[in-house]
């Protein structure tokens, strides 16, 4: 119990360092872009001031059920105060096979899927897509299916949100092929190290600036938007949580000197103590506004942040829109 309070106590005293030594860390010069754009999640309003200096806010999302129909539509009106630009965000991020049956053109999921997105983006200034798995197999259906909710919603804005590189890829996210057909691409710039990766920075500036040097080479400048993270992450030294085979729990058994084996309703169980290093990386206002000096400095004209609520509040202090 000792040893949690001092833990606890010692993150505090780190927090007010952190936060002192974040402000102390930033030039007083206000860094100024054409657009600021930042995500925000349904569900998650509270998390917006509109004193912020946004020009874009990209609305988290809609989403393709299981079924290739389109829900969880956020609704507009919700933003009631806000003045600028609201965008209708499509996400589909985590089933792969899905994707392809909504792009695909052998099927009928797509005719309908195109409609019902153009639909909802009738109550918003713009349209975002951001589909992370679309294969190389789909990537004539995907250019086909921006080509088609372009057309859909008119003089409206409409953007994809795509990973970062560094070089080119030939796969369904052409830098330069996506900027021939949309408004605007969001480059998600960040998720250098992930949860399955070796412990390093969320976006590391040395990668980051190598990212935007390529993205600057093959989109136009008035198309790229350079996304920045307000998040950081954790990694373990290891995760026990599993499961067994019996040879498995018979060598963790001797591995970790278990002596006791106990019976809960006549199953066993045993439960042991380990030691875990946690390495955390993280950002802050000071981080914030180094990034964005950086593409400033590259002359990037538009930058990006996911996603609000994660963020140290005073990195809103250091950004400003021209002619705002």
């Amino acid at each position: 119990m000792r040893f949690i309070k001092a833990a606890v106590f010692a993150l505090l005293i780190f927090s007010s360092i952190a936060l002192r030594v974040s402000a102390n860390e930033i030039p007083n010069e206000k860094l100024f872009f054409n657009e600021i754009w930042a995500y925000l999640m349904s569900g998650e309003e509270q998390f917006f001031n509109v004193s912020y200096p946004i020009t874009d806010l990209a609305y988290f999302a809609g989403e393709i059920d299981n079924f290739g129909k389109l829900s969880k539509v956020p609704k507009r009106s919700t933003l009631k105060n806000y003045k600028g630009r609201v965008h209708l965000v499509i996400a589909q991020v985590s089933n792969r096979a899905l994707t392809h049956f909504a792009l695909s053109s052998e099927f009928p999921l797509r005719k309908d899927l195109i409609n019902d997105i153009g639909e909802a983006a009738k109550d918003y200034d713009g349209l975002q897509i951001d589909f992370e798995l679309v294969n190389v197999k789909d990537k004539e259906d995907f250019y086909s299916f921006l080509k088609a909710l372009k057309k859909k919603i008119g003089k409206k804005p409409l953007s994809v949100a795509v990973g970062a590189r560094t070089k080119y890829i030939d796969d369904a996210y052409e830098y330069a092929e996506l900027s021939k057909i949309v408004d605007r691409i969001i480059i998600m710039a960040y998720d250098e190290h992930w949860s399955g990766s070796k412990p390093g920075s969320i976006a590391s500036m040395a990668w980051c600036q190598q990212v935007a040097k390529y993205s600057a080479s093959v989109i136009p400048q008035e198309k790229l938007v350079m996304g920045l993270p307000f998040y950081g992450r954790a990694w373990a030294s290891s995760n026990p949580a599993r499961a067994y085979k019996f040879s498995a729990i018979l060598d963790l058994i001797k591995r970790k000197n278990v002596e006791l084996v106990q019976f809960k309703e006549g199953i066993p169980y045993f439960e042991y103590q380990e030691t875990v290093n946690v390495t955390v990386y993280f950002e802050n206002a000071a981080t914030v506004v180094a990034r964005s000096g950086m593409y400033r400095d590259l002359k990037i004209k538009n930058i990006a942040f996911w996603r609000l609520g994660q963020e140290e509040i005073i990195s809103w202090n250091f950004l400003g829109v021209k002619n705002e």
